[in-house]
């Protein structure tokens, strides 16, 4: 049987709580260092339409004005359109961004018609409709893996295919 002096059992647990405490200040510099990514609406493309509703592909514009490249591993995402959602679900296909560069995204959606009449009649009529979108990314970075919020407002013009 192998006994342990008083001393390396000391050591040991300096070099242990030496890691821990490196380890930890490393993950809050690179949670510090962080710059979060700018969503903004791209375009809204209809697939389909039944009775009770339809889907729709909502393209996002994903900005990375990080040094480094984003590694996405997992979104989720609500659409509002009017301040009523429009469909929520999370997308769970991986996609980067490189460092200062932007990436389309495509998330669909599934929606009804019940509470849409009034967006609808905003975009027939003035062109375009208020949006938002919002949810969370989860990114591998050289930093380590971070789940940050996004929440982006603007309005959709159906005339330009733009938002603002």
């Amino acid at each position: 049987m192998m006994s342990h002096s008083p001393l390396s059992r000391r050591w040991c647990s300096v070099a242990v709580l030496t890691f821990v405490a490196v380890t930890a200040s490393c993950a809050s510099l690179g949670r510090a260092s962080f710059k979060e990514p700018v969503v903004s609406l791209k375009e809204f493309t209809v697939t389909g339409l039944g009775l009770t509703g339809g889907s729709v592909d909502v393209v996002l514009s994903v900005y990375n004005p990080n040094r480094f490249k984003l590694d996405a591993s997992k979104m989720t995402y609500r659409v509002d359109v009017d301040s009523i959602q429009l469909g929520s679900g999370e997308l769970a296909d991986r996609f980067v961004v490189q460092s200062g560069d932007s990436s389309l995204v495509r998330l669909p959606v599934q929606f009804t018609y019940a509470g849409l009449g009034a967006a609808g009649r905003s975009m027939i009529t003035a062109g375009s409709i208020n949006y938002r979108v919002r949810g969370d990314f989860t990114v591998g970075t050289p930093l380590g893996s971070f789940t940050r919020p996004y929440d982006r407002t603007g309005r959709y013009s159906s005339i330009a295919g733009k938002s603002r």
